[in-house]
């Protein structure tokens, strides 16, 4: 029924080239973090690393596929023109919906013949108004993990732990299963992420404030997921652009 796919630098749906964010609208904000329409534009472009699992639609294909965390940036280009629908889940949401654990999901993709009570045609053409006929009325799964993904953001997986009284352990296996990505590594992708996001300043700066012990310490980091340091990056000192290309595992 399904074929598992590995994500080599770039492919389905991160041949970005214009994007447009949709509206979530309440009903779909149990389940979804952001909705997109994107478009290759055949230029150069950098899919940042990723803590989420993200539901994805080629639309000239009709392919329905789900994606894992991305573990590292991959800079890519693409012949312009693929166009895709992309559905950033909550943790733990993807999980409950292919009814599968994600545990050896990082950095690789399901390609799904279906998703149930999901209308595919509907989908390409009107995303919210087919994730709210499939999705608004579906049982809301445990928030137990998103509950811990907030609370890791800003405490060790130890601290993290103990204030959901539950054991390391049962932490480690809650993230492997739901996200794919032990909490540790889903703690450094965060970061990472909240670097970006803060643009230019201080790094000093940036560094207190994602949670670093110190400059240095982001500066690593920021190299290890994205390849160069992060003054390199802003400044457009980025790794060479490849080509997108997916290859089946056997």
């Amino acid at each position: 029924m399904t074929a598992l796919l590995h994500l080599v630098i770039g492919s389905f749906g991160t041949i970005v080239g214009r994007v447009g964010s949709l509206v979530v609208p309440p009903a779909l904000l149990r389940w979804v973090a952001g909705i997109d329409v994107a478009t290759a534009a055949g230029s150069a472009a950098v899919d940042v690393p990723d803590h989420a699992t993200t539901l994805l639609l080629r639309t000239d294909k009709r392919e329905l596929i789900v994606m894992g965390p991305r573990t590292r940036a991959a800079y890519h280009v693409a012949a312009p023109g693929h166009s895709c629908v992309r559905v950033r889940m909550r943790p733990g949401r993807a999980q409950a919906l292919i009814g599968r654990p994600l545990r050896d999901f990082a950095d690789r993709a399901l390609l799904l013949r279906e998703l149930p009570g999901l209308d595919i045609d509907q989908f390409a053409a009107d995303p919210v108004t087919a994730l709210e006929n499939a999705w608004a009325d579906r049982p809301e799964p445990s928030e137990r993990l998103e509950e811990a993904a907030r609370l890791l953001a800003g405490s060790t997986v130890a601290e993290t732990a103990a204030r959901l009284h539950i054991s390391e352990r049962r932490l480690h296996a809650l993230f492997t299963e739901g996200t794919g990505l032990s909490p540790k590594h889903f703690a450094r992708i965060d970061r990472v992420r909240t670097v970006l996001a803060a643009g230019v300043g201080r790094w000093a700066d940036i560094a207190a404030t994602a949670g670093y012990y110190d400059q240095s310490h982001m500066t690593a980091e920021f190299r290890h997921f994205m390849g160069v340091p992060p003054a390199a990056f802003t400044a457009g000192r980025r790794p060479a652009a490849t080509s997108c290309r997916a290859v089946t595992l056997r």
